[in-house]
């Protein structure tokens, strides 16, 4: 006696010359939702408790968001933290699908057994095997199966057609069909039977559901790799900071209860608790954890210290200046949870195809059940019918939907480990296609710490009053050049006025009121504007440009008092980050609020050719509109809050770390260490994560532009094989798997160049 062995291998048998499905594998939803029943969802809920307002989303529909768990209305996934937590010990879903795969394993394995090898096992046949097949195949349907045919009515309901619309439709098919074969055969025409019964498929639906759970649980653990990088950035923070009481008592206290303000001290190899200043004490801080600088940095009194780097000697006293979400890790561990949430124009594509995907597919096995069943060789519905279910299965469309998320999911973690925090998955889609790089010079090129230079008082003044004017309206100016003005005024021990009617003209200086009497620091374009005669002083300040320092005239009552000659070194790395920019294609524009003379000096040594100097805010945005026009691809690299409108404006505005907050906040790409050398590095990352991408979406179309014809019987006339619906469901699974594992390639360490 034959038996479903012999159809699933193609066998002709009977003169039936079957052939059957093995079905592809679906992509595992990326469910993290548990779908269990009531009780073992409340077990999981206490077993997991969500911290209080944790936020809930969809991994491959950011806009998904809800304050607790359940699924995804378009896909079906299951919904996921926004933020990963150190206390997420394990997955619900995960725990959940594993409890359901293994205790109905052994069920979907009898019945695959006594499907293929019942007429081996028992010759003469073996009486009720329907029903015995019922039995063992409707815990694995109903109980293991049910969170598929959850998210299967909730797509239906919702009318947002997804792979849970193809796998609930395939697998209750199979299933219904077989119940209502074995409960009532002779309701079915002759066609319909097989070896003296009507050909049931409780094995395909059993089984369908274990290789379905199987791919769920490979996908599910896949996925918490991509998590890792901000769990890991999670990990570096200390748990607790000594402080300092008043009484210059110390005690230990939670992270928490730590305030902006407080004294804290760091004690040789402890990490630093929050963002703040060094008061005390000097020693070397390993901040490669942040940065990627594996070279320990000199800290002493002044000097700004990071939260979560460690003190590697000596003893620190420090003042908290940032706590709690206001640190510079968790900002990181914002931007790169936002980043990984975000979607990359890339998946536009494959959105426009899934939205069209699944009724298609729905539609084809229509086709494939009509026309196996009018054309195909007897028994010719049983044919349709099993292909029908084939396709359903195969051409899940989960791989499809992974395909961009996993890669921007990876590249994001990686990039963090290097210093580099993508805003969204756009700026690394278009960080590759930059041409033309525009820089500003202080605190992009330059450290960003500028020294006192010199002061040249006008006719009449002395120097002391050029520098103690100058300090008393620059208290109220944040520029790193006003804090150098500041510092060598305090030094000499200069009695500073207060400043009144403060007021910065971004770019260009400030103006303000000392001792009763207008006041206005700052460049040519300010002194212009305030009606000053600055000629005087014209040739000394060519001078100190030439050889590279920035200069301010000062001007009291419109009348010239003198000008301020501050330098600004340029950074160790700055001339190797743009070759190596250079060497890679791009061209280097720098531009700078600095005089002309100055903007040359810094740009001959280092090798810019473009540059323009006295340049405004507005003036720096109509650069980037310019070369624009032009069809250039421009990336902006500045850290000042005068580079905020040419930082949005450009394609990529790249802002430094160690910058004002609005410029990081109008950047689409933040340099931690404010390192320009890594902008060669997310340049790369970003070729990396799309050709992934790419990579992705192409194994995903061809899965399906391969499977589906396979599964509907297409080659059936010239192999005399057919695809099982169990192989199109093991082929689902390991199609999403691939892709994740894939994107996880990401996140290697890049091949040196």
């Amino acid at each position: 006696m034959g038996s479903k062995l012999d159809l699933f291998h193609g066998r002709q048998h009977d003169n039936t010359g079957h052939g059957d499905p093995h079905g592809r594998h679906e992509h595992a939803p990326h469910d993290h939702a548990h779908h269990a029943s009531p009780g073992e969802a409340r077990h999981a809920r206490q077993a997991e408790p969500a911290p209080a307002g944790t936020i809930y989303t969809c991994p491959m529909h950011p806009e998904v968001r809800q304050p607790a768990p359940g699924t995804c209305p378009k896909c079906g996934m299951a919904l996921e933290p926004e933020m990963p937590s150190l206390e997420d010990e394990g997955n619900p879903e995960l725990a959940d699908f594993r409890r359901r795969f293994w205790w109905t394993l052994p069920l979907s394995a009898a019945v695959f057994v006594l499907a293929m090898f019942g007429h081996l096992l028992f010759p003469r046949g073996l009486a009720g095997q329907s029903w015995i097949e019922l039995a063992l195949s409707t815990p694995v349907v109903i109980w293991a199966g049910w969170p598929f045919f959850v998210r299967w009515a909730q797509s239906i309901a919702t009318r947002h057609p997804n792979m849970w619309t193809l796998i609930g439709t395939g697998v209750s098919s199979a299933y219904v069909y077989s119940v209502v074969a074995t409960v009532a055969p002779r309701s079915f025409p002759p066609t319909f039977a097989m070896h003296g019964r009507v050909s049931v498929y409780f094995e395909a639906a059993a089984v369908i559901i274990s290789l379905t759970l199987l791919g769920q649980i490979l996908e599910l653990r896949a996925r918490s790799q991509t998590s890792a990088a901000i769990k890991s950035l999670l990990a570096m923070a200390p748990k607790t900071a000594r402080r300092i009481n008043p009484d210059r008592s110390e005690e230990d206290v939670p992270l928490a209860h730590v305030h902006i303000g407080d004294l804290l001290r760091v004690r040789p190899g402890e990490k630093v608790p929050v963002d703040g200043v060094v008061v005390e004490g000097q020693s070397s801080l390993d901040q490669s954890m942040l940065t990627g600088e594996p070279v320990p940095i000199h800290k002493q009194a002044g000097d700004k210290l990071i939260g979560a780097t460690i003190n590697t000697s000596g003893s620190l006293v420090m003042r908290s200046e940032k706590v709690g979400s206001q640190t510079m890790l968790a900002q990181i561990v914002q931007m790169v949870a936002q980043a990984q949430r975000s979607r990359a124009p890339l998946q536009r594509l494959a959105d426009v195809v899934a939205a069209y995907f699944v009724t298609a597919v729905v539609a084809i096995a229509l086709i494939t059940l009509l026309c196996w069943g009018f054309f195909g060789p007897s028994p010719s519905w049983v044919y349709g019918f099993v292909n029908a279910v084939a396709v359903l299965i195969i051409a899940c469309p989960c791989a499809l939907g992974l395909a961009t998320p996993m890669s921007i999911m990876a590249a994001t973690g990686r990039a963090a480990t290097q210093g580099i925090l993508f805003r969204d998955a756009a700026a690394i889609e278009a960080m590759r296609t930059i041409d033309t790089l525009i820089v500003d010079k202080t605190g992009t090129l330059t450290e960003g710490k500028p020294a006192f230079n010199a002061a040249m008082p006008a006719a009449g003044r002395t120097e002391e009053d050029v520098l103690r004017l100058a300090a008393s309206i620059d208290q109220g100016s944040e520029h790193p050049l006003a804090h150098a003005i500041v510092a060598e005024a305090r030094r000499r021990n200069l009695e500073l006025g207060t400043p009144h009617s403060f007021e910065s003209s971004s770019g260009i200086g400030v103006r303000g009121a000392v001792g009763g009497k207008a006041i206005a620091l700052g460049n040519t374009a300010l002194m212009e504007a305030e009606g000053v005669d600055w000629q005087p002083l014209k040739g000394e300040a060519e001078r100190l440009r030439t050889d590279g320092a920035s200069v301010m005239y000062l001007a009291e009552e419109r009348r010239l008092v003198g000008l301020i000659a501050v330098s600004d070194p340029v950074k160790s790395t700055t001339l190797e980050a743009l070759d190596s920019l250079r060497g890679s294609g791009l061209r280097v524009v720098m531009a700078t609020g600095d005089g002309i003379t100055t903007a040359r000096a810094v740009a001959n040594r280092l090798g810019i050719e473009e540059y323009h100097g006295e340049v405004k805010p507005r003036d720096k945005l109509r650069l980037v509109e310019a070369l624009q026009a032009r069809g250039r691809k421009v990336a902006m690299a500045g850290d000042g809050i005068n580079d905020a409108p040419a930082l949005a404006r450009a394609d990529v505005g790249i802002a430094m770390g160690t910058g004002t907050d609005v410029a990081i906040h109008s950047a689409h790409v933040t340099l931690v260490k404010g390192d320009l050398r890594a902008i060669a590095r997310a340049r790369q990352l970003s070729n990396d994560a799309v050709r992934n991408m790419y990579q992705n979406l192409g194994f995903a179309f061809v899965y399906n532009a391969l499977g589906i014809p396979l599964a509907a019987g297409l080659l059936y006339p010239l192999t005399g094989h057919l695809l099982s619906p169990m192989v199109a469901a093991l082929a689902m699974s390991l199609s999403s798997v691939s892709v994740i594992a894939n994107a996880l390639r990401l996140r290697a360490p890049a091949k040196a160049a």
